[in-house]
């Protein structure tokens, strides 16, 4: 989902035919630069990072982070949410934690994500409901600051920045993550903001590596 704005990005010229001309534009000029490259791709990836970001087409991670193919593994959803009974996400986050053997898992979210200002009214927009229902509980959860603010702007940046805190919490309560934790593996769990309108990501100085900041009742014994 993507929030709406009142002048939008011109896609009028993306046609289904263009994309593949576009591929081969791509391989042509990646080839220019490193003959090799496709072939170096080809033999597997070992990436350090697992990037759990929004589905919005404007918050691409390679390129906002400058890195290359085989650099971050991804999982998108709507609003960038760690769901306990999300299969989907929970076998990347297996996949990448013990195969890929990454280092960190960053939950990326962004200003003006349409999914956390859904859940922020009341009306009903189909199925997604039950999906956004999550965010809504982070409102529930952190309900007297962000009634507090009374510029409906700020407000959606800060559930934005809460989503993010929430979800990176969400994934040290996993016993995927704690189960590395427990074994010494090095993993640490990260949360950022991006910034549509100026580019740039912030860090939530959430990041954990172990599960000590877990209340008890949320600590697995392995």
């Amino acid at each position: 989902m993507c929030a709406q704005t009142t002048e939008l990005h011109d896609t009028s010229h993306i046609t289904y035919e263009g994309l593949l001309e576009g591929n081969k534009q791509f391989v042509a000029d990646t080839l220019k630069l490193d003959p090799q490259y496709f072939d170096k791709l080809a033999n597997g990836q070992k990436p350090p990072v697992l990037w759990i970001g929004c589905a919005d087409s404007r918050v691409p991670a390679n390129q906002i982070t400058h890195t290359q193919p085989g650099e971050i593994f991804v999982h998108r959803n709507i609003a960038n949410m760690v769901i306990h009974t999300d299969m989907n996400m929970l076998s990347v986050l297996d996949y990448a934690v013990n195969v890929l053997k990454v280092k960190h898992v960053i939950v990326t979210g962004h200003y003006g994500c349409g999914g956390v200002l859904a859940a922020m009214g009341n009306s009903s927009v189909g199925i997604i409901d039950n999906w956004l229902r999550h965010i809504k509980d982070v409102y529930r959860l952190h309900a007297d600051e962000l009634s507090a603010i009374e510029d409906e702007k700020k407000r959606g940046d800060r559930l934005v920045e809460l989503n993010v805190i929430e979800n990176v919490h969400n994934l040290c309560k996993t016993s995927i993550v704690q189960n590395a934790w427990k074994n010494n593996q090095e993993l640490s769990v990260h949360g950022w903001v991006y910034a549509l309108n100026t580019g740039l990501i912030t860090d939530m100085k959430v990041s954990q590596s172990s599960n000590s900041s877990l209340e008890s009742v949320f600590k697995f014994v392995l």
